[in-house]
């Protein structure tokens, strides 16, 4: 039997345990420029594309999660609820459509940008990045360098988003995203970049409060509305921290 389930699940954990081993330390250092940012009154934003989109919802108005991680959401990318879903890929290599998003936030110098991207060759990342870079905002990159690396860039630059980040978190993930291989089937199959990436942006999100904790900060986390008091501390969080969320 080949038990694929079984495979998958080991591999995810290898992946996870790689990422640890050799992003742990790239990690915490993306943590001290948030924390830094949220203990000097700065603001931050996270950006990806289609699915590279779903690892910065994820972090948003969580249960456990840091309040003031505030999405990009572009029209069109910015999930998959675009019918037919083949346009969401034509609309990631638009250029100029970065430059209209970034007019659009109240991002500013000195404010904190993640931006995703697994194969960071699209004109969108690209541009976001490099846009980010001019204006003085900090980028924290996270993508996968074997895969981008292999693959020529959209973009007229001929640069990849990785490219334009301060900081790259590594989650290495293989080129074309897909893990398992048999010989019954012609191509890989089963991503891990959803998994990789996600589990990637909380374990950063757990580095800043614990990098917050270490200047004295108390984290501003989100508490479960279904358990008694949630609601309440949640409300005198939003209060206290109000002027840098932007999507309530």
């Amino acid at each position: 039997m080949k038990d694929f389930a079984h495979h998958y699940l080991i591999a995810v954990a290898e992946l996870l345990q790689r990422i640890d081993r050799e992003e742990g330390g790239v990690i915490r250092e993306a943590a001290s420029v948030l924390a830094e940012a949220i203990a000097s009154g700065q603001r931050i934003f996270g950006f990806g594309c289609t699915h590279s989109s779903l690892p910065i919802q994820d972090l948003v108005y969580r249960a456990g999660g840091l309040m003031l991680i505030n999405p990009i959401m572009a029209p069109g990318i910015s999930s998959l609820d675009v019918v037919p879903a083949t346009m969401t890929s034509d609309i990631e290599r638009l250029q100029g459509y970065a430059e209209v998003l970034l007019n659009n936030q109240p991002i500013q110098t000195g404010d904190v940008l993640i931006l995703v991207s697994m194969s960071g060759r699209n004109a969108v990342p690209v541009e976001m990045g490099m846009l980010a870079q001019k204006r003085g905002i900090k980028v924290i990159g996270v993508t996968a360098i074997d895969y981008t690396q292999e693959l020529p860039s959209r973009h007229p630059s001929g640069k990849k988003m990785y490219e334009y980040a301060d900081i790259v978190i590594d989650t290495k993930v293989p080129k074309g995203d897909a893990i398992l291989t048999t010989e019954d089937v012609p191509q890989r199959f089963a991503p891990a970049s959803g998994v990789a990436s996600i589990a990637t942006l909380q374990a950063l999100v757990a580095a800043t409060i614990e990098a917050l904790l270490d200047r004295g900060i108390t984290p501003p986390i989100f508490v479960s509305g279904n358990v008694p008091g949630g609601s309440e501390h949640n409300r005198e969080m939003i209060d206290a921290y109000g002027d840098r969320v932007f999507y309530l």
